[in-house]
């Protein structure tokens, strides 16, 4: 596991761009695509924004990339609360991905079909077994959770299934989510956490006993990938 310590939110947006650019191209060199999952949220919101814009939508050779998202609110693309939705806003709607290599969870299905679409999906592209992705973003919520994997929810201990469908009381909504055992499987994995409210979790997550039911972030360790916790100062104050 790497921490990293930007100054600011502006700050930890750009070190992520940088680092986003170079493993894609770096990856490239020795595969024909790049397959990367994305997150919601505010910080990620911000690093969309820079990396459609220069020099990084140059950089990037959006052509061979295959898009996926961590998880999804059952929600219809064009609500507010979709993260796919804020991802074509902010960032695919102004790159050259082909339409066909972004891979949105299908809302428009029941909650259960769609985790089980997004699983065929998944494992048609991957294979049963190997890696998964070469990349998936993460962000960590003030309650410790990532993903849709939520304090005390039963998701937090899956062992198999690689997408899951449940309805999440505390917020009145059905959550899709990949699980643990698909992104424990990624060649990275990029944490972006920002915000003095994540301090507390963070410690807790980096340093305290582990405790997924509390603090479901402590369940993503990729196995034979890089574990890379970016975060700004406010953020990162306890485990420093």
């Amino acid at each position: 596991m790497q921490l990293i310590v930007r100054k600011n939110p502006a700050d930890l947006a750009k070190a992520a761009a940088d680092f986003i650019a170079k493993r894609i191209n770096d990856v490239l060199k020795k595969q024909d695509q790049f397959t990367i999952a994305l997150s919601g949220g505010s910080t990620p919101k911000a690093l969309h924004e820079l990396l459609a814009k220069s020099p990084y939508v140059e950089q990037i050779p959006w052509l061979q990339l295959h898009v996926f998202w961590g998880d999804e609110r059952y929600v219809p693309i064009d609500d507010e609360q979709s993260n796919a939705g804020m991802a074509y806003d902010t960032l695919l709607g102004h790159v050259y991905t082909p339409e066909d290599q972004i891979h949105v969870w299908r809302t428009d299905l029941e909650p259960e079909a769609a985790a089980a679409d997004y699983d065929r999906v998944l494992h048609e592209y991957f294979g049963d077994s190997g890696p998964t992705f070469d990349l998936v973003l993460l962000g960590m919520g003030d309650d410790g959770h990532t993903l849709s994997l939520f304090p005390g929810t039963e998701v937090v201990h899956e062992q198999t299934a690689w997408t899951k469908a449940y309805f999440l009381t505390q917020q009145d909504i059905f959550r899709l989510t990949l699980t643990a055992p698909v992104v424990n499987r990624a060649s990275c994995v990029l944490f972006l956490v920002s915000g003095p409210k994540k301090a507390a979790p963070l410690k807790e997550v980096l340093r305290g006993d582990y405790q997924p039911d509390k603090y479901p972030s402590q369940v993503i360790k990729p196995s034979n990938g890089e574990l890379i916790w970016l975060v700004d100062q406010q953020a990162a104050k306890e485990v420093q």
